[in-house]
C-alpha cells in the first residue's frame, strides 16, 4: 500500500508545480456547462496524472473530473481531481488544490491532497493515520455545535434547485460561523486537522470528496450521508465532522428535511 501513497504523493507534487506554473501566467477560462468552468490548467494537470497513473498501475481504472479517465480490469480505481476549485483558480483566488485518492473493492485505502498555494500536502492511508506535511493529524475536541467552526459548498451548477441556503442559514446561526472556501477537498482536509470542526454538501462526486473521506475517517472522525446514514461516494449529500458533534449535527438536519426551522430567516426592511 505504501507504493501506492508514494506514487500518488509524487504525482500530486508535480502536477501541484504545474498548476503554479499555470497561475503565474493568468490563464483564462471557459464554461463546460451552463456555470461549469474549466481551464487549460484542469486538462493540463488532468493529462499528466493520467499519464503518470497509466505508467505505473496500467490495469488500475481512473475515474477523473475532466473525463480523461481510464477503464483499467482491477479492483483498482483512483479518482482524480486535477484542480478541485478551478473558479477559485480562474479569479486567482488562493483556495484551490489537486487530490488524488485509490480505492480497492470499495474501500478506500489511499489518499493525497495537495494545497500549491500553501505548500501543504495531506496525506492518509488506511489503517495508518493522517499527515500534514509528514506530521499526524486528528480532528477536533469541539464537542458542540454551537462552539463549531462549519464548512460548507454550493454547486456552479442547479443553482436555482440547490436547497442548501437552508442549512447554511440555520448552521450559521447554530454555530461559530459557517464558511464556503469552494474547494470541498481542502474543506475536507480542514476537517481531518481540526481547522474545522464540521463540513456538509451536497452533490459532490466522488473525485471530490475520496480522499478526505479517508484522511478524515485516519485522524479519528466521522463521514455519513446527511441523515447520518453510511457514506456513499455516489450519494447526494456527505455529512463529514469530528464525531463529537456528529448526532447533534444530524438532529439538526432532520429538523431542517422536516421544514422545522429553529431560527426564522430575518425580514427584509420595508416588507
Amino acid at each position: 500500500m505504501a507504493s501506492y501513497l508514494e506514487t500518488a504523493i509524487e504525482i500530486a507534487r508535480e502536477a501541484s508545480a504545474l498548476l503554479r506554473d499555470f497561475s503565474k501566467r493568468h490563464v483564462g477560462f471557459e464554461l463546460k456547462g451552463e456555470h461549469d468552468l474549466v481551464t487549460a490548467a484542469d486538462r493540463a494537470s488532468e493529462k499528466l496524472i493520467v499519464e503518470r497513473l497509466r505508467a505505473h498501475f496500467p490495469s488500475h481504472s481512473i475515474v477523473a473530473e475532466e473525463g480523461g479517465g481510464h477503464a483499467g480490469s482491477s479492483d483498482f480505481c483512483w479518482f482524480v481531481d486535477p484542480l478541485d476549485g478551478t473558479t477559485n483558480f480562474a479569479h486567482d483566488f488562493p483556495v484551490y488544490n489537486v487530490t488524488l485518492a485509490l480505492e480497492q473493492s470499495g474501500e478506500l485505502i489511499a489518499g493525497v491532497i495537495a494545497d500549491p498555494t500553501r505548500d501543504e500536502l495531506f496525506t492518509a492511508e488506511r489503517g495508518s493515520g493522517a499527515f500534514l506535511n509528514g506530521q499526524r493529524i486528528h480532528v477536533s475536541t469541539v464537542k458542540r455545535v454551537e462552539d463549531a467552526l462549519a464548512a460548507t459548498g454550493f454547486p456552479s451548477r442547479r443553482r436555482h434547485q440547490n436547497v442548501n441556503v437552508h442549512f447554511f442559514y440555520q448552521l450559521a446561526m447554530l454555530s461559530h460561523g459557517v464558511r464556503r472556501p469552494g474547494a470541498a477537498a481542502l474543506d475536507l482536509a480542514y476537517v481531518a486537522c481540526g481547522r474545522l470542526d464540521l463540513f456538509w454538501e451536497f452533490h459532490l462526486n466522488p473525485w471530490d470528496m475520496a480522499a478526505g473521506v479517508l484522511l478524515i475517517r485516519e485522524a479519528g472522525g466521522c463521514c455519513t450521508d446527511m441523515f447520518g446514514a453510511p457514506l456513499d461516494l455516489r450519494g447526494p449529500h456527505v455529512l463529514a465532522d469530528n464525531g463529537l458533534v456528529h448526532d447533534e449535527t444530524v438532529a439538526s438536519f432532520a429538523d431542517i428535511f422536516a421544514g422545522k426551522y429553529r431560527h426564522a430567516l430575518p425580514e427584509l426592511p420595508g416588507s
